[in-house]
This record gives C-alpha cells, structure tokens and sequence, in this order.
C-alpha cells in the first residue's frame, strides 16, 4: 500500500485512512491489525449521539454535542474558546442577486425536527467508507506535476497570479449537475481560496471513492500543508449550525434543456477581527461553520493570494477521462444557461472586506481537448453581472497535452 500523504496529527489515527492511496480496484482484504486499526479509528471518529437522524436516502447523522465534534481533536484546538451560538462578527458580503426564474436550491435542512441546539449533525461513518476512501487519490495540488494519462484537469477561471493578493473571501452560485462518474473518477464544481499549500473549497462533487455512489453531493476540502480532508473526516472545521449538514445529496439536479436551473450559493469569508474563515451558504448567507486560522500554516495570520472558480475532474491512469459540468462543451459564442454547466456572481473579497465583481480572471485549461470555458465577465444582470460556463464530455481515448 501506498502512503501519499503522512500524518501530521500525532494524537490521532483519523488522516491515516483518508491520505493512503491503492490505485488496484477490487476487493481489499485487511489483516486482522488493519482490522484492529480500522475498528479504532471508527471510535475516534464517530463521536457519541444526543441523537441520531437517518435521511430519505440512507444516510445517518448523528447529533453531536458542540464541543464533541471531531474539530477539537485538532493539537490547535485544544484550548479553543469557540461556542455554538457563534457567528462571523464582521461579514460585510454584499448579496449576489437571483431573478424569479432560477430557483436556488437550499434545502439541506435535517429531517426529523433537526439536531437539538447545543449539538451538531455530522454524518456516521461506516467500516465502508473507511475501506473505500483507502483508494482515494491524493490532493488535487497546483504543484503536481501533470500526469501523461490520468490525474487531474481543471477548466476554471481564476484571480491574476499576483503574491501581493490580499483577498478576504469569495463566493459564486453554481449551477448544479450528474456528470456520470464510475470507480475512481471525480468531477467537481467548486469555489477554492489558496495561499501556498493552504486552501479551502466548496462546492458539488460527484465521487464514488468518497461517499459510495453517483450522486450530486455538497462538500468541503482543506489543506493545510501536507494535511488535507474532506467535510467532517478530519479534525479541522468546526460546525456551528445544528440544521445544516455536509456530506448531504442535492435535492434536485439540472437537466439540459430545462427552462429552470437548480443553483448553489456560496461564499468562504474570512473573519477580519479573529481569522476565521467562515463558511456560508444559500441565499441568506446562512453560517454554517469555520475553518479557525490556527489549523493553516500560510493562511494561518493572512490573506488569501488566489481564488479559482470552476470544475475539476480526477481519473486514474490509463481511464477515461470523465465528464464535466452538463457533460457538453459549452458555446463559445453563445453560451446558454439552460445548456451549459456555469459558475455564477463570480465575486471577491479585498482585506478591508470589500464586495466586488471579478472582472479579471484569465482562463485556465489542462486541455483544451478535453473541458472548454468561456468567461463572460459582465454577460449577466445586477451588481456582479460574472458568468463563466465550462464542461466537457466523458473522453475514450487519451488526447495530447
């Protein structure tokens, strides 16, 4: 087996699962130590339930108390003073508008009457995932090196590459997709604020290795050096809302063609009087947790220097490539919202936590062969009029760089 990534986190086994990589697919048999260390680190990460929540589609939540979460297993955390009525003290986000004809999809709202307060939901993690996650590729990371075959492709926009970037925060509404996946594949829509090794993303994802099917689901990703983790798998975010979960399955999917597009609003923004780096979603702006500055190293006591807008795709070596966004190039010329997969209100904070419309924001593309963009910086209506459409189609053959 191959070990990507160590971990950084001494007191705990809980990366050693996520960062281990086995490209061969098939069955894992474990030893009876793997057993042990498996059957372990299920007790480190699923912590007690006040109460336990099973949704419509399967999955479990457990309620857990506020300063039981995984979060405060974090060597930065220990002596935290976070409480669960926190909020972003210094959100200055001006609100990205919608028009009457595009519904934002919001609803990731517990079943059940929600969490009680004082607790938080986070998703139960099975013996499954554990094992599946095991094959999970490393960390997408603008330093690899590109692979020949294989790896990860981008089709974004991003902030001019600039060190003296000082950016607070940022936010989009995506339009929200299936592109057909299977096995080790990936494809992704998502926000990402970078400084060095350190980010932060959110956005959609379609992942078999991480949870199981071929579903539309919402996530979160951090990186902190040589340490990365998805949603809640990891010490790191800290959840504050007891109604909203992560991990959870969109509701509705767009389909090409539809006079109605299903939409996605979030911003990361950071906290100017503490550092937090909050998380918001829906058109409300809803809190729904924070990463704390103490977990980062570059990040740690600064601003972002990038932010990216876009989809990703991950494939094995030697596979297909999957596909991206609607699964369709979108229109050079004439780009069409109810055809092809965009990101949306496309904005940026500055370090005084000023709101403003991204206007400049070069292209990037692995390939040109396999995703398209076209970025479209005033197309739309209202104050951040920035629309940028991407995607592409599933790819059989291997294309040249």
């Amino acid at each position: 087996m191959l070990i990507h990534r160590r971990n950084v986190l001494q007191t705990s086994l809980v990366l050693y699962f996520l960062l281990s990589y086995d490209g061969v697919q098939g069955e894992m048999k474990l030893s009876k130590l793997e057993e042990l260390a498996l059957e372990k680190q299920l007790k480190l990460l699923n912590k007690p339930a006040v109460k336990t929540i099973k949704t419509g589609w399967g999955v479990t939540y457990d309620c857990v108390d506020f300063y039981q979460q995984l979060a405060f297993d974090h060597p930065a955390l220990k002596n935290h003073n976070f409480h669960p009525e926190m909020k972003p003290t210094l959100s200055t986000i001006k609100q990205i508008s919608s028009t009457s004809t595009i519904d934002i999809s919001s609803r990731k709202v517990l079943e059940n009457g929600g969490c009680p307060s004082g607790t938080v939901p986070i998703k139960r993690v099975t013996r499954d995932d554990l094992i599946r996650q095991r094959r999970m590729p490393p960390p997408e990371n603008t330093n690899n090196i590109l692979e020949t075959t294989g790896g990860y492709r981008r089709a974004i926009v991003h902030t001019p590459n600039d060190p003296n970037n000082k950016f607070a925060g940022a936010g989009m509404v995506a339009s929200i997709w299936n592109p057909y996946v299977e096995g080790q594949q990936n494809s992704v829509c998502r926000l990402k604020i970078q400084k060095g090794q350190d980010s932060m993303q959110v956005g959609w994802r379609v992942d078999p290795a991480l949870y199981g099917n071929n579903h539309t689901m919402l996530f979160i990703h951090f990186q902190a050096g040589n340490t990365h983790c998805f949603n809640t798998l990891c010490p790191g975010f800290v959840i504050v809302n007891n109604d909203i979960y992560l991990d959870s399955e969109f509701e509705h999917i767009t389909h090409r063609g539809d006079d109605q597009q299903w939409e996605f609003v979030m911003y990361i923004d950071r906290d100017l009087a503490n550092g937090n780096w909050w998380l918001l979603i829906g058109a409300n702006q809803t809190a729904v947790g924070f990463w704390p500055p103490g977990i980062f190293t570059a990040l740690a006591n600064d601003f972002a220097t990038n932010i990216e807008w876009g989809g990703v795709t991950y494939t094995p070596p030697g596979a297909p490539y999957p596909a991206m966004g609607s699964s369709f190039f979108p229109d050079q010329y004439q780009p069409n919202p109810s055809l092809d997969a965009y990101c949306r209100g496309l904005i940026v904070l500055d370090d005084k936590g000023v709101t403003t419309n991204a206007n400049n924001t070069p292209i990037f593309i692995d390939s040109r062969y396999l995703y398209h963009v076209t970025d479209e910086p005033n197309w739309g209506p209202g104050q951040f009029p920035h629309y940028m459409f991407y995607g592409g189609p599933e790819t059989k053959y291997v294309p040249p760089l």
